[in-house]
């Protein structure tokens, strides 16, 4: 079945009787649904009620023409062809910055007139064109950002483990990812500077070489040799990377971690309280020839492990405000997934601008 063509709308405002006739048949005859305004005024009034194109005249025996086309644009982004026996280039001028998309003059030959239309719908059509494919193309970028984190819940014993992640965009800079080693598991948090595709990009890098060095047995050998291999491409885009990388043993529940920047990496005790672990150094890609140390950290039964990226930090004025509320939350919770859950939906607010990642590592009472 085949769609019915889109109906385009003209308005022609002008005064002169047979030549705004003229213009209503030429319109007519290119398919647009036209209407018809003889002053400024009622010009006005129409454009109100919608248009695609408006042709209009300069000289309108209640107003100028160049006002009525700066009014217009107030509220409408209808294409606006202005006709007028002015010939003179700085009121040609003046039309185009007051908003005009095109300027003919007065006598005018309805094939000009007509070419000069289509000129004009065809560039709105490519325009689309472009913005349908760059749709697209985010939205492709988003699938595969998504299917970039860890797809199942990884279960170790006496461990539950949940991240969720909101990009303020389509697609974003931060990202999180985990997997199990015989031992327990390897958990990276990070946040590429930027919004976008661009950041999305830097993130899909520094995921991939972060997992490249998963079989070094050193934490700080294996941090070092990931930052000295991301450190190019990042001096090339003129970028940096936040990033909490940590290392679980389950036996023991002492994670092994490198915080390059990153600083929101949070220690809940199972009776609430809460400590900030230190941060190791700079992001990743800020000065070259870095080293960061590694830290560790001991989760008894009931302890979490929480890591947040600074957009869920944008709601608080202190990051000593943004500590007790995150643990708060967890200490809250019943489950890891569920304070994933409610710390996301915290950030569901105009004041977070930024991507939002949340990952939860909770060692369970026994």
């Amino acid at each position: 079945m085949t769609a019915a063509p889109e109906i385009r709308r003209a308005l022609v405002v002008e005064d002169d009787v047979d030549i705004r006739g003229l213009l209503v048949q030429i319109l007519k005859r290119e398919g647009f649904e036209v209407t018809e305004a003889a002053t400024a005024r009622e010009g006005l009034e129409k454009a109100r009620a919608g248009a695609d194109l408006i042709t209009l005249d300069l000289n309108l025996p209640d107003g100028d023409g160049v006002e009525v086309c700066r009014a217009v644009r107030e509220f409408s982004d209808a294409y606006i062809l202005m006709i007028t026996a002015r010939t003179d280039e700085i009121e040609r001028l003046t039309g185009l910055e007051t908003g005009a998309d095109d300027y003919i003059s007065k006598p005018f030959s309805p094939r000009e007139l007509v070419a000069r239309i289509n000129s004009l719908f065809r560039r709105q059509s490519r325009q689309a064109a472009v913005d349908v494919a760059n749709a697209d193309e985010r939205q492709r970028a988003a699938e595969v950002q998504k299917n970039l984190l860890p797809r199942d819940n990884l279960r170790i014993q006496d461990y539950e483990l949940a991240g969720r992640f909101r990009p303020s965009r389509s697609v974003g800079g931060d990202f999180y990812d985990w997997y199990g080693t015989p031992d327990g598991l390897h958990l990276t948090v990070a946040d590429a500077m930027g919004k976008g595709m661009g950041a999305a990009l830097i993130a899909a890098t520094v995921r991939a070489i972060m997992r490249s060095v998963a079989p070094q047995p050193s934490i700080e050998t294996a941090f070092a040799t990931a930052a000295r291999a991301t450190e190019a491409d990042l001096e090339q885009t003129s970028s940096f990377v936040t990033l909490f990388h940590g290392r679980l043993d389950a036996a023991t529940g002492v994670v092994g971690y490198v915080d390059a920047g990153h600083g929101l990496a949070l220690h809940v005790a199972a009776d609430g309280g809460v400590t900030r672990l230190s941060s190791g150094g700079p992001p990743v890609g800020a000065w070259p020839d870095q080293a960061w140390p590694p830290g560790t950290v001991s989760l008894r039964p009931g302890d979490s492990l929480a890591i947040v990226s600074d957009g869920l930090l944008d709601i608080y004025e202190t990051v000593d405000q943004f500590t007790e509320a995150v643990a708060g939350v967890i200490t809250a919770a019943s489950s890891a997934e569920d304070a994933c859950a409610v710390l996301l939906d915290m950030a569901d607010v105009p004041e977070v601008a930024d991507d939002v990642t949340v990952v939860v590592l909770q060692r369970l009472l026994g």
